[in-house]
């Protein structure tokens, strides 16, 4: 998008002015006043879906402070052996998250960190984290705050974000857009075969979508062999759903934001060709304001940024991406018969190198020894990266062999906005970059071939971000102005460099619950003690797939185990020793703790819940009574202690209703602990966790003696 583009766009938007003044204000509030355009009262009622991914954020870095999303107020991190996972090291001391101040600093303009295949692998540590600022640098542990970012925030306050949208690929740009426009880095047909990816038919790191030469003339010239199978361009296409590509192709960062550059379809289309001239072209957004307001929106449009609006750490800013957003925003709304049958999506392509903090869904990794941590109900042959010369690892990265899983990565933020979607909701569904794809599956009755089993499995097709039968509340929060960005920018850059604190501050999200959309997740973990350790049994009677990840707390060096179970699927493991002390994670805030030894191994202690109810049930099987604590106090149910006698057995049920379906209940002795935590799905929708952010998280200070382990 050139210079005048952009001025011609922000100007017919009435950007420049006040908000107060303009009409953007205004006409969101206008169509927002609107009814939907329903009428079937399903997805179906969509007629319009525009997409934008920016650059290079992490759902931590804008969102870990907000009220009612996973973040840092998380009550359930993952355990290191150097304490909760906020106390990453460069190797040398620890460089806990840190307040991006933008009031006394340039943080607003936070340089970028390194994010390659390399440096994302060994920071991720096959799940164990412990060393991001060592591989990613300190500025990768640094957020922003409400008052910092006031548009992203006040957008997701407005309608619904995504607090367990994933990454694709753990590593950087181009192979997270590949994955965004295709639904695979990876040929398929390959991954069929049981045949895993190598640089020659996957993208490991940015290679194909980086362009020289301009369109028309004299034409792009390409890097890396071109990928055969089709992309969602392709997929709509073949199936006569409209579609346009708009940017000026010739201003998208040298083809970076463009997936599509990476295959046979794009690079071998001539000018006058659907593909050409829909996704290839110069489309400006001015164009799309007009198209727009003439009600000739394709059913599908994606946005493509030049590198200065989009929001990538060191070319751009969030205040500049804010402005770019409200911008494309305001066009929409401009028609209000567009607006109310359209869905927004934006995100990003890849979390920079900016931590975050939630462990990423993923098959399970090999341990250096070749080892498989943990076990799928999914074929997972041909689901990892085998670099076998080491090409794209760090030499330091030893804690696997050279078969590495692609992803989930990190999280990054995910907007909805829509009709449909406003109300300031959260959903705590898994979705990476294959979700948007599969959403315009559910849309159009489309196939989009080269989406796995795997994440078809685990990655959901954002349709529970929505109410499309709900006759939505007229009111409507207004947005800040996001305009003027590059004065604003200018204004800022010159304050006080931004440096991590000496000092660990406090991690503190802000208290409160937000409404949460209903999930098709119904999970639980069966402990049964066996003679010479324990046994988990992996219980999934959802309708989604999960993944579960366990830490075993007797040996944090040990890459976790992880189990991906289908919906409707069980899966069993067994963990050796005379004690053991697993600390196991699944999605929004599902928990389990065991604890045990092989004193205690006469105890068993089982959870069941109904959509109103937790029920515990606790047995003693030796021959000795044991005088068990059950506290339930979490949220407000109390604690109690139990004495069962040899051979007794007790119930102990909770009500769940008053706290919106959530429970923590852990039931204790000496050497011996169940906790069982989680939300029960009723089919309603219902509020976050009220307990998230009851407290402040301590960090506590870096430690002089933490070094780098030894491989």
């Amino acid at each position: 998008m050139t210079q005048t583009d952009r001025r011609s766009f922000l100007s017919l938007m009435g950007a420049g002015a006040a908000m107060a003044a303009t009409p953007f204000a205004s006409a969101i509030a206008q169509a927002a006043s609107l009814p939907a355009r329903r009428v079937t009262g399903t997805i179906k009622d969509v007629k319009h879906i525009v997409i934008l991914m920016q650059e290079n954020r992490s759902f931590d870095h804008y969102f870990g402070t907000m009220r009612g999303v996973r973040g840092f107020g998380d009550r359930f991190p993952v355990p290191m052996s150097a304490g909760p996972v906020w106390q990453q090291s460069d190797g040398q001391k620890v460089i806990p998250p840190y307040h991006l101040n933008t009031q006394k600093t340039n943080a607003i303009a936070v340089p970028g960190t390194p994010h390659s295949f390399s440096d994302s692998q060994a920071a991720w540590n096959q799940g164990k984290f412990g060393f991001w600022p060592k591989y990613k640098n300190p500025y990768s542990m640094g957020y922003y705050q409400r008052d910092d970012i006031p548009f992203q925030f006040a957008l997701a306050e407005a309608f619904t974000i995504c607090d367990h949208y994933h990454c694709s690929i753990t590593t950087g740009t181009d192979p997270n857009r590949i994955v965004f426009w295709s639904g695979s880095n990876h040929d398929p047909k390959l991954r069929e075969q049981g045949i895993n990816g190598t640089e020659a038919d996957s993208e490991p790191n940015n290679m194909r979508c980086w362009v020289k030469g301009a369109l028309p003339e004299p034409g792009y010239q390409y890097q890396g062999s071109a990928f055969p199978w089709l992309t969602l361009p392709d997929v709509l296409e073949n199936a006569g759903v409209s579609w346009r590509i708009y940017q000026d192709p010739n201003d998208n960062w040298t083809g970076a934001m463009h997936g599509g550059l990476a295959f046979e379809s794009f690079r071998n289309a001539k000018p006058g060709s659907p593909i050409y001239e829909k996704g290839m072209s110069h489309w400006s957004l001015e164009q799309f304001a007009k198209d727009v307001k003439d009600n000739a929106l394709p059913a599908v449009s994606w946005i493509l940024p030049n590198k200065e609006w989009s929001e990538h750490p060191s070319a751009s800013t969030p205040l500049q991406g804010a402005e770019f957003t409200a911008g494309i925003l305001n066009a929409l709304t401009a028609n209000p018969d567009v607006w109310g049958s359209t869905v927004f999506f934006q995100t990003f392509d890849e979390n920079d190198g900016l931590f975050d903090h939630l462990p990423p869904s993923a098959p399970p990794s090999y341990a250096a020894d070749g080892t498989l941590m943990g076990k799928s109900t999914v074929d997972l042959k041909g689901f990892y990266f085998n670099d076998p010369q080491r090409k794209f690892l760090d030499p330091s990265d030893t804690i696997s062999g050279t078969v590495r899983p692609w992803g989930l990565s990190a999280r990054v933020p995910m907007y909805v906005v829509s009709p449909w979607s406003k109300g300031g909701w959260v959903t705590s569904q898994v979705f990476d970059h294959t979700s948007v794809g599969q959403f315009l599956e559910k849309r159009f009755g489309v196939t989009v071939p080269a989406i796995s089993p795997w994440h078809r499995a685990v990655c959901g097709d954002l349709t529970s971000a929505f109410d499309f039968s709900h006759v939505e509340d007229p009111a409507f929060p207004g947005l800040p102005d996001a305009s003027g960005s590059e004065k604003a920018v200018l204004a800022q850059i010159h304050r006080k460099r931004i440096e991590p604190p000496v000092k660990p501050e406090p991690l503190i999200q802000e208290k409160g619950s937000r409404p949460s959309r209903a999930l098709p997740y119904a999970l639980d973990v069966k402990a049964a003690t066996k003679a010479g350790g324990v046994e988990l049994t992996f219980v999934n009677t959802g309708t989604a797939g999960a993944v579960f990840h366990v830490y075993d707390k007797l040996d944090l060096e040990a890459i976790p185990r992880r189990y991906t179970v289908e919906a409707g699927k069980t899966l069993s493991d067994s963990f050796t020793g005379a004690r053991h002390d697993l600390w196991l994670l699944g999605p929004n805030g599902f928990h389990r703790a065991f604890v045990g030894t092989a004193e205690t191994a006469g105890i068993e202690v089982t959870a069941t819940t109904t959509p109103l109810a937790l029920t515990v049930q606790m047995r003693n099987r030796s021959s000795a009574s044991v005088t068990l604590t059950v506290d339930a106090e979490v949220y407000g149910l109390g604690v109690k202690t139990v004495t069962l006698a040899a051979g007794a057995s007790r119930k102990e049920m909770f009500d769940l209703a008053k706290q919106g379906h959530w429970y923590d209940v852990s039931v204790r002795t000496e050497g011996f602990e169940r906790r069982f935590a989680g939300r029960v799905e009723t089919g309603a929708h219902g509020i976050s966790d009220p307990a998230m952010a009851a407290v402040e998280q301590p960090v506590p200070a870096a430690k002089p003696e933490m070094r780098l382990p030894k491989f």
